[in-house]
């Protein structure tokens, strides 16, 4: 999987597809005797980059203190952008936040384009998933120690340098964790404090310290649609007055 440009372009990208659609939907019906406006291509059409493969899953918020959206998962096909699916969405318990900017700990979700190194789950792989599949384990870790040589790693067995309280063990999540993709945020080149372990997963009781969360029975229609051979990515942003990925 290639590695993925920094954020701030992205950012830009996706804002300038998420202000058109602001525009479409908030400027109400046309006055009588006007011709009213041809529909807007979909979303992915309107993003300068979209990861530069044939599928992409994006997670739209209305706003940066939302904690729910709207999660679609789209195939470009003959050239267009088609819909294979969509469900509701869920986000950090305090809101969206510029990747770029987010730091560990604040229950934000980063906003931008990344993309999906592997699956993995509780539960075996639902039926079609081609993506590579982990299973959880008793001893499957995930650190987040910013200390520690494994920061924003899956271990098998917590490093020495790697302490339980700063890190997640998989198994103690089985309903959240039952199927999840990891997400390319902070991935490839880890900056201490930034945050880790931002996935996209199945939903808890609530929103999120941070990831993507959509009920199970999309996660399983998600991870049986992706293909790593078409490149999926996760574009997440938001919408809200007029105006897209407000602050940045």
């Amino acid at each position: 999987m290639r590695n993925v440009p920094p954020y701030g372009r992205r950012f830009l990208a996706l804002a300038a597809a998420l202000l058109a659609v602001t525009a479409a939907t908030g400027a109400g019906p046309a006055p009588t005797g006007r011709a009213t406006a041809p529909p807007l291509p979909p979303l992915p059409a309107r993003m300068t980059d979209t990861g530069g493969g044939s599928q992409l899953i994006t997670a739209e918020a209305p706003g940066l203190r939302s904690t729910t959206g709207r999660l679609t998962w789209w195939d470009l096909r003959g050239g267009r952008w088609v819909a294979a699916g969509s469900a509701d969405a869920r986000f950090g318990a305090n809101g969206l936040v510029d990747g770029a900017r987010r730091e560990q700990g604040t229950s934000t979700t980063p906003t931008g384009l990344f993309d999906l190194p592997y699956a993995f789950g509780n539960a075996a792989a639902p039926a079609g998933t081609s993506y590579t599949y982990r299973r959880v384990t008793k001893s499957s870790w995930w650190c987040e120690d910013n200390a520690s040589r494994s920061y924003n790693r899956w271990v098998e067995g917590l490093p020495k340098d790697c302490r339980a309280g700063e890190s997640e063990r998989l198994a103690d999540y089985p309903a959240q964790y039952a199927h999840a993709l990891v997400t390319g945020y902070n991935y490839e080149r880890p900056v201490r404090g930034r945050g880790a372990g931002i996935f996209l997963h199945v939903n808890g009781k609530g929103a999120t310290a941070g990831c993507v969360s959509v009920p199970a029975d999309a996660m399983r229609r998600v991870l049986a649609w992706a293909d790593p051979r078409r490149e999926p990515h996760l574009a997440v942003g938001t919408r809200a007055g007029g105006t897209a990925l407000t602050g940045y």
